[in-house]
């Protein structure tokens, strides 16, 4: 375990004071399953979106379909 993962019992008093008491047995999980999260958004936080424009220049709608993708509908399954 590196110094930067969250142990089960620090899990349990964030979550505490959150007002998110957990049972003992949830401890371990929510802790990997914190750490995940954790180690997931590290990822995210390298990448590149230099080129990327910010989420308010997005049109709806106005995205161009490529004829590689195809929409299924829910009826179709």
């Amino acid at each position: 375990m590196s110094a930067d993962e969250l142990t089960p019992p620090e899990a349990a008093r964030w979550a505490a004071r959150a007002g998110l008491p957990l049972p003992t047995d949830r401890h371990d999980t929510v802790a990997a399953t914190a750490d995940h999260i954790h180690s997931v958004v590290a990822v995210l936080r390298e990448l590149d979106f230099e080129d990327t424009p910010p989420a308010f220049a997005y049109r709806a709608g106005e995205e161009k379909h490529h004829a590689a993708v195809r929409t299924v509908s829910h009826r179709s399954l």
